[in-house]
């Protein structure tokens, strides 16, 4: 049964759970989700030796994301990402409902990043006709994780970036207040300079940022 397959997985982090860890956990993430308190490597291997033993599950991507976001244990969320990442060359272009709903639920920078890069990057670059509408759609959200992920969709896009939705996006959020617009913006620049330094100082010089993006953007580039 499609279920089974996460509730032996469910059932075999919690036989590891460590109340001490997820205590630390949990206050990392400011309190905002419980955790069994399985450290990264460990339930890594928890994940692949559970692959390894049962296969990858006969579930869809919408299948996969609902159930593992209704567990109360953030590494659930975890699991739900990870499957996602081995399956995603299954992703069709009507589970895009399902992965925003994994963008608005339960939203933190843990899973939001992830998903943002790994998953919707890879849904544009294979759906690549729904790219603009999607990302005026997010970018004029009033839900700041997914302004989040118009911004940070193109992390793994390097030479295939498209630098006019790049600007586009930032030039949308550029006086956003909000900390983990901020941020994004610094970060999608300071790695497509990674790529192409010209461009993102050019562009840095050119744009009114706020300090925390101007910075973020220039970290690794030792201007004076």
């Amino acid at each position: 049964m499609a279920m089974t397959y996460l509730e032996t997985l469910h059932e075999e982090i919690r036989s590891r759970k460590n109340p001490a860890d997820a205590l630390k956990m949990a206050a990392y993430m400011k309190n905002k989700f419980p955790f069994a308190g399985l450290k990264s490597p460990i339930l890594k291997d928890v994940m692949k030796n559970h692959v390894k033993t049962y296969g990858l599950p006969e579930m869809s991507i919408p299948e996969i994301t609902k159930a593992s976001w209704n567990y109360k244990e953030r590494e659930m969320q975890y699991v739900g990402m990870f499957l996602v990442d081995k399956m995603k060359q299954t992703i069709r272009e009507e589970d895009l409902d399902a992965l925003e709903q994994t963008i608005t639920n339960k939203s933190w920078w843990d899973t939001v990043d992830h998903i943002a890069k790994h998953h919707m990057g890879h849904y544009i670059q294979t759906y690549k006709h729904r790219e603009k509408e999607l990302v005026e759609k997010w970018i004029h959200s009033p839900n700041m994780w997914l302004k989040r992920t118009a911004i940070l969709y193109q992390l793994g896009y390097k030479q295939e970036t498209d630098t006019d939705i790049l600007a586009y996006v930032i030039q949308q959020e550029k006086e956003n207040k909000e900390f983990f617009i901020r941020k994004a913006i610094g970060w999608a620049l300071r790695e497509y300079a990674k790529t192409n330094r010209d461009f993102v100082v050019r562009f840095v010089d050119r744009t009114e940022l706020q300090p925390l993006s101007r910075k973020e953007a220039l970290k690794n580039l030792q201007l004076t």
